[in-house]
Parts: C-alpha cells; structure tokens; sequence
C-alpha cells in the first residue's frame, strides 16, 4: 500500500450514516407527529426543536475536551470511541419509540440524542483532524469539500426518503435504520483508523505526532489568536442561520406557501431537502476552487453577504418559489463550508487543530442551540402565521451579524500579514519561509515554522 492512498480517505461514508440521523431522527417524528407537532406523539413545537437544542448543547459541553483528548491520544481511539457512541446515541433513541405514550418516550428520545451529540460532533473533529493532517498543502478545502458532500449525502436521503421508508415499514424500522447505519459509520472509522496509523508510519510521522500530543495543553487555549475567535463567531452566526431553518423548513414551506403554490407535505420535504442536495453537488467544486483561487477571508465574506437575500425572500417575499431560496442558501453553505472550516488549520499549530476545532464547535453549538430553542419558542407563543415571518428576520439578523465579523476577520487578518488572504503561491512560499516560532508553541500570526516544515514533507506525497 503507497503512502499516496492515506490522503484520500478521510471518515466521509461515517459523515453519510450520522448526518442522515442527525437530521433524520427529528425529521421522522415530523412525519409521524404531525405538521405543527400536536398530535401524534405529541410533541410540543418547543419539544421537538430541543431535540435539536439538547444535540447541540452536547456538542457545545463535550467537543472541547474531545478535541484535547483527540489530540492527546490520537485519531484511531478518537475514531472508534466516538463512532461507538453514536451507534449507542441511536439505538437509545429507537428503542424510546417503544415507550410511546408513557412519560418515559420523551426522556429517552433526549437521553439518545445526548449520547449521539456527544459522539457525533467529536467524531467530526476527528474526520476533520485526519483530513487537516494528509490533506495540508493544495487540497485542503477539496477534502473539506468532499467531506460536505458525503456527510450532505446523509442529509438528503433523509429528506427525500425518509418519510416514504416510514409509510412503507413504519417508524419503528425508520428508527433503527439510523442505528445500523451508525453500525457501518463504527466499521468505516476502523477501516480510515488503519489507514492513518499505517500512513503516519510509513511517513515516519508516529512518534513526532506523538511527543507534539504530549507537549499539549488544555490551557493552550489561552494562546489562540484573535484570528481564531472572530473566525469562530463568524462560523456559529452563519450556521445559525442555516440549521435552525432547515430543521423546521419543511413545515414553513408547506404553511407558508399554501395559499400561494400549495405544496403537498411531500414536496416541501423536497424542496427544504435541496439545500443539501445543492451543497453536496457543489462542496467539493467549491472546494477545488478555493484551493485554486486562496483568499480564503474575501470568500468567506461572500458567502455571508450573499446570503442576507435569501432570508429577505423567505421573511418578505412569498410570492417567489422557495426553491429560489433554498438553492441560492445551499450553494452559500457550500461556499461557507469550503472556506470556513479549512481556515482554522491555517492559524493554528498542527498539534493543537483537535482542540481548535473542538473549540469552535462548542461555539457553534451553543449559539444553534439557542437559537433552535428561539425558534421553537417564536413558533409556540405567536399563533398567527406571521410566526414564520419573524422567524426569518431572526435569522436574517444572525446572516448580518456574520457579515460584520467577516469584515472583522479581513481587517483583523490584514493587520497580521493577510495570511487568509493569500494566493494558493504566496501560502506555500509562507509554509517554507515564515515566520519563526519557537518549538511547540501556539502560532499567534500564522504558520509556525514547526508547522512549515511539517506541511512542506506532506505534500510530498501528491
């Protein structure tokens, strides 16, 4: 097996399983509960948002110490311990199903979306970790890229095939499908486990990985630039426009949309569906595009302001076909994805990228999970169908507020050398020469030397 064949496998089949269940197990008690989640299981509005919210404010407790330990003890036991609990976070969650109508149902679905949540978003630091690592050079935002496809992949078998799975072998089944497709997610981060022990060995990589493990800290955080706080706040304002929308999209286009185009339940599944449909066909074209063009703070800009339409559209304009907005949303988030996530490897030190991006995933999921519980608040106190009219404002008021930290990001980033900004030429010539840094040390203005010499040995192995 050549070295060359570690550099294209990070987690992205386990992406499919989990985000097909992320989205999936909510969105099939949608189906089964009813449109406005009154009857059914009979979920509240408010109920069934926080399942969402209790995933998110999981993600936000556990990842940070996630990405440490990841960084501490490496991918392989970060892989399979964090696969293992969301195969648990799963099958907690169907076998809650079996509790219908009893005080004990609900308690159940959160206590499985707690063990998922605390699973899911650590094994994506670890997928992420990986592709930072045999992807660091001229392909990094393609791997982030890919990796968006194949976990959207998830996403859009759900929306599209997840409510004709339940009429056709029930809920139940619907349920524990999620399961065994985490069951494959745990086989696939073996198989990728492998593949990054034996490429770190091949590469005489090992045993540098792991005294750069031992010489981190959790208090390191503290040495994180101000390049790393304004990315982060920009990440989690611009997701919290897109995930609190997407997980009630289907009931808004349906209710909103009726006296209009008058979609049928089904259709509306689609056309919130398109969203990722959109993302997963243009991540990795985004992807190689940003690789090829740099000036990653400039897109990331872009994706922001480009954005602020849809949500006007959405809020002031029902006469235009939604798929409009969910199209132009789902190429943004591409767009987002492609430029965001893989700027972080960039303004930290190899050996610190776990905990960095546990970090910001805390982040951004403190911010979804309050804005999931806004949401569903909004939806439950005001009765009239302006509700979704300031739900969108809302979230329109959250594009904005990352459109001002992505100006933020470009000011700041300019002031210490426009190291986002670069052209793919000048960020290699920067990997070899810049600037010094001591060894171990946390890059406060970009590449540390360690770094450079690190990455440059990589991409030897295009």
């Amino acid at each position: 097996m050549k070295a060359v064949s570690m550099r294209a496998e990070p987690l992205q089949p386990n992406s499919t399983g989990n985000c097909t269940t992320v989205d999936g197990e909510p969105a099939a008690l949608v189906h089964a509960n009813g449109t406005h989640c009154t009857s059914g299981l009979g979920l509240s509005e408010t109920e069934f948002n926080l399942l969402y919210a209790i995933y998110a404010w999981t993600n936000a407790i556990v990842v940070v110490l996630a990405g440490f330990l990841i960084d501490k003890l490496g991918n392989p036991i970060g892989a399979m311990l964090f696969s293992s609990m969301c195969l648990a976070g799963t099958s907690v969650f169907a076998v809650g199903l079996y509790f219908k109508g009893t005080s004990s149902m609900f308690p159940l679905f959160l206590l499985g979306r707690i063990l998922f949540g605390s699973g899911n978003g650590s094994l994506t630091i670890v997928q992420n970790r990986i592709s930072a690592m045999w992807f660091k050079g001229k392909e990094l935002a393609f791997a982030f890229g890919c990796i968006l496809a194949f976990s959207r992949l998830g996403s859009v078998l759900n929306f599209f095939l997840t409510e004709s799975f339940q009429e056709k072998y029930g809920l139940q089944w619907t349920l524990w499908l999620g399961a065994i497709l985490c069951g494959v997610g745990v086989l696939c981060a073996v198989i990728a486990s492998s593949l990054d022990t034996i490429g770190l060995k091949q590469l005489n990589k090992k045993i540098e990985m792991e005294m750069e493990s031992k010489r981190m800290r959790l208090t390191d955080i503290k040495y994180f630039s101000s390049s790393f706080w304004l990315l982060a706040f920009c990440l989690m304002f611009f997701y919290i426009g897109v995930f609190p929308f997407i997980a009630n999209a289907s009931k808004f286009i349906f209710v909103n949309y009726e006296g209009t185009f008058h979609f049928t339940k089904k259709e509306s599944s689609y056309i919130a569906g398109s969203v990722y449909m959109v993302s997963m066909i243009f991540g990795p074209l985004m992807g190689l595009f940003v690789d090829n063009f740099g000036r990653r703070g400039i897109l990331i800009f872009l994706c922001a302001f480009l954005t602020i339409p849809v949500y006007g559209f959405l809020a002031f304009a029902p006469r235009v076909h939604p798929l409009v907005s969910t199209i132009w949303l789902g190429f943004t988030y591409s767009m987002a994805a492609a430029s965001l996530w893989p700027s972080f490897p960039l303004i930290v030190e190899q050996a610190t990228v776990g905990t960095a991006l546990g970090l910001t995933t805390s982040v951004q999921m403190i911010g979804m999970g309050i804005a999931n519980i806004i949401v569903g608040k909004m939806l439950d106190v005001i009765k009239s169908l302006d509700k979704w009219k300031y739900v969108m404002i809302f979230l329109l008021a959250n594009t904005l507020a990352c459109v001002t930290f992505a100006v933020l990001v470009n000011i700041n980033d300019r002031r210490k050398g426009g190291i986002l900004n670069r052209s793919p030429r000048k960020r290699h010539d920067a990997l070899i020469d810049g600037p010094a840094n001591t060894y171990g040390s946390i890059s406060t203005t970009g590449y540390t030397n360690k770094d450079a010499l690190l990455y440059d040995s990589s991409t030897s192995i295009n």
